[in-house]
């Protein structure tokens, strides 16, 4: 499975792709920041990531899109920002037909290193253990991107079948609907 993991934000947008199967090993395919200037209009920001995104999914060609879940923080105009970043990752993932994973970052630190308050170092560093990294992965965006492409690899692919055969038990008439 081929995901792109997406660490959304404004002015750095982490962007890695791995391909892995769970309990396999894993491979790094690209990792990268897009970048957006502060003093831009908000919508153009937003154009830019949305092309920055595009260029990836066209090169790379991922089966699969992992984002942050955008949480409650203290700064409410970060996390409008990192929301509406969040919501072009899965614009353009839906545009393709491609499935969304959302992972919140306590699931993206519990996949990648056994505990869901790991800091960025400990992340860090586990990504490029996993994905056989000569170095480290920087800065810390992309290699949140790459932890949230893992965890989805691990996770989001057992999910994604569970899903699929809840809808079709559902569809064939088995299991309890609302």
């Amino acid at each position: 499975m081929r995901v792109l993991g997406v660490d959304p934000g404004l002015t750095r947008c982490g962007v890695g792709v791995v391909e892995g199967v769970p309990g396999g090993a894993l491979g790094l395919v690209y990792v990268g920041v897009v970048r957006t200037d502060a003093e831009l209009d908000q919508a153009e920001r937003l154009l830019r990531i949305e092309r920055g995104l595009e260029k990836v999914l066209d090169e790379y060609r991922p089966e699969a899109v992992a984002v942050e879940r955008v949480f409650a923080q203290h700064n409410v105009s970060t996390v409008i920002g990192t929301a509406q970043a969040a919501g072009v990752a899965m614009l353009c993932a839906a545009r393709r037909g491609l499935p969304v994973g959302l992972h919140t970052p306590s699931e993206a630190k519990a996949a990648i290193t056994g505990s869901g308050r790991a800091d960025k170092a400990q992340v860090t560093l586990m990504v490029t253990r996993l994905l056989r990294l000569s170095e480290a992965p920087k800065p810390a965006d992309a290699a949140d991107a790459l932890a949230l492409a893992i965890c989805h690899v691990w996770r989001g692919g057992a999910q994604a079948r569970l899903a699929a055969a809840q809808r079709a038990a559902r569809g064939r008439g088995i299991g309890g609907g609302r």
